[in-house]
């Protein structure tokens, strides 16, 4: 059984038709938000055309208030799948001293983030939810 659809994936920030937006539990990275794929498919492009923009464009969306929260050196887009198979994107917020910068998250940590640098982000990314949700909620309002 999938993972993703039978469970959250996170705290629950918004959701539509096609896809829900949360923010996994990553201690390490505070800035760090999943659009996960409603239908259980493996490839972007099992999705129809349709449903493909549409979850692209909550990603850029995504990307854009993280950015302007968070202010990160850079943000990381991911879309792998290897170890569960449903379409799902990873965005990041990465820092210059974050614990893997420049590499993946996901690889052995090059360094100790500080705790002020730490406490900065985590306090930034207490508006993370609510700034999501209401740009979400103006880009793909019902019409």
């Amino acid at each position: 059984m999938c993972v993703l659809c039978c469970e959250i994936g996170g705290e629950l920030v918004w959701q539509d038709q096609h896809c829900r937006v949360v923010l996994p539990a990553e201690a390490d990275y505070p800035g760090f938000v999943r659009v996960i794929a409603k239908q259980h498919v493996g490839e972007m492009t099992d999705l129809t055309l349709a449903v493909r923009d549409h979850i692209m464009a909550v990603v850029w969306t995504c990307e854009s208030v993280l950015r302007e929260i968070m202010e990160p050196t850079k943000v990381n887009l991911a879309a792998l799948g290897n170890v569960v198979p449903h379409v799902h994107w990873h965005i990041i917020a990465r820092f210059s001293d974050d614990r893997h910068f420049p590499n993946p998250i996901w690889g052995e940590p090059k360094r100790q983030t500080s705790s002020t640098d730490h406490i900065r982000r985590q306090t930034r990314s207490v508006s993370l939810p609510a700034s999501l949700a209401l740009a979400l909620t103006q880009a793909f309002a019902v019409q």
